[in-house]
């Protein structure tokens, strides 16, 4: 469903402005248009920065997400939001981030939130660009809250939160969304102790209704929370099972791992597309449009142009602004550089 060879996307996320981390940390002080005015002037920061970049593919940025996933548990019913951090002091890691107790039956009689976001970037965005929606899978979801005699283990939550993800993505194609992200980060941190079928068996049928009706993608990373990781940094335990997902494409995180398993992406486009992260998230090293080409050259010896789409390693919410703009900006010149030398438009 992709309509143009080696096109530059993001995964979802893109740093908040200064003043926004500012007003959120402050929110008490204004009015509900007051907030409505923050959030929209967001995400047209957001959109101005990657549509500049000349990105074929953008989002909102996840201006309304406190995290790529952490804010959507405000819009589920039945859990006790954990107010405190289990660990403030010493070096940043997921396990200052602290768990939700459920108290009665999970339901999100509201939705989760990303319609509204999508009908905000259509009516903000410019015509002629892609526009790209990302909800975080259940398993995902699944890992912030704690089992209880109700919902026993992880994979009960899994399942409890799996309707509710399958409704929300059904809900987004409604709504006009063509193109869709479901991040399911923690599949790929606990693959290689946990039953991949298994992952895969829910991953398609949290997709089954939107499965072949939108542009739908996945996106395989370790964590980066504060850049930091979490899981084992290799594709090997995922593979070949994950070739099995319901997806049209498949993200990798590659840069920050020098490349490691690049040959995969042979395997993979095989059957599907792939988008490889040629950007370096976690750095700050901005690569040059000199390095993005010769990376692209080199996916290009695995696998054809025309299956073939490229974007920083995760979101960019983790990484400075000023960054983020550069490293987008280099990373579409560099693109465009091999688009010319093999002959395709840019």
């Amino acid at each position: 469903m992709k309509d143009q060879p080696l096109r530059s996307t993001v995964i979802g996320s893109y740093p908040f402005p200064s003043w926004l981390e500012f007003a959120v940390q402050h929110l008490d002080q204004f009015g509900s248009d007051d907030r409505k005015e923050l959030i929209d002037d967001a995400v047209r920061v957001a959109i101005a920065d990657q549509t500049e970049a000349g990105l074929d593919v953008i989002t909102d940025g996840e201006q309304t997400r406190l995290d790529f996933n952490l804010s959507f548990y405000g819009f589920l019913n039945g859990i006790e939001l954990e107010s405190a951090s289990p660990r403030r002091f010493g070096p940043p890691a997921h396990d200052q981030r602290g768990k939700h107790r459920v108290i009665q039956t999970i339901t999100a009689p509201q939705g989760l939130g990303t319609v509204a976001d999508f009908q905000r970037l259509k009516q903000l965005a410019p015509p002629n660009v892609v526009l790209k929606a990302s909800v975080p899978g259940p398993y995902t979801l699944s890992g912030r809250l704690l089992p209880n005699a109700q919902y026993p283990d992880r994979y009960a939550l899994t399942e409890a939160l799996l309707p509710l993800v399958r409704s929300e993505l059904s809900a987004l194609v409604a709504a006009g969304c063509r193109e869709i992200t479901v991040d399911e980060p923690s599949m790929s941190c606990y693959a290689h102790k946990e039953d991949t079928q298994r992952f895969v068996h829910i991953f398609n049928r949290t997709v089954e209704s939107v499965a072949g009706r939108c542009h739908l993608s996945t996106h395989l990373c370790f964590g980066n929370f504060k850049a930091r990781a979490i899981g084992l940094r290799r594709y090997a335990p995922m593979f070949p099972a994950f070739l099995n997902l319901s997806v049209d494409e498949i993200h990798l995180e590659m840069c920050s791992r020098e490349f490691s398993e690049l040959e995969l992406i042979r395997e993979i486009t095989a059957k599907k597309e792939v988008a490889v992260g040629i950007v370096d998230v976690k750095s700050y090293y901005i690569e040059t449009p000199q390095d993005i080409a010769q990376r692209v050259r080199a996916c290009l010896k695995h696998a054809p142009a025309e299956r073939l789409s490229f974007a920083p390693d995760c979101g960019l919410s983790q990484t400075a602004r000023w960054a983020a703009r550069q490293k987008l900006r280099n990373m579409v010149e560099g693109i465009r550089l091999v688009k010319k030398e093999i002959g395709l438009p840019t």
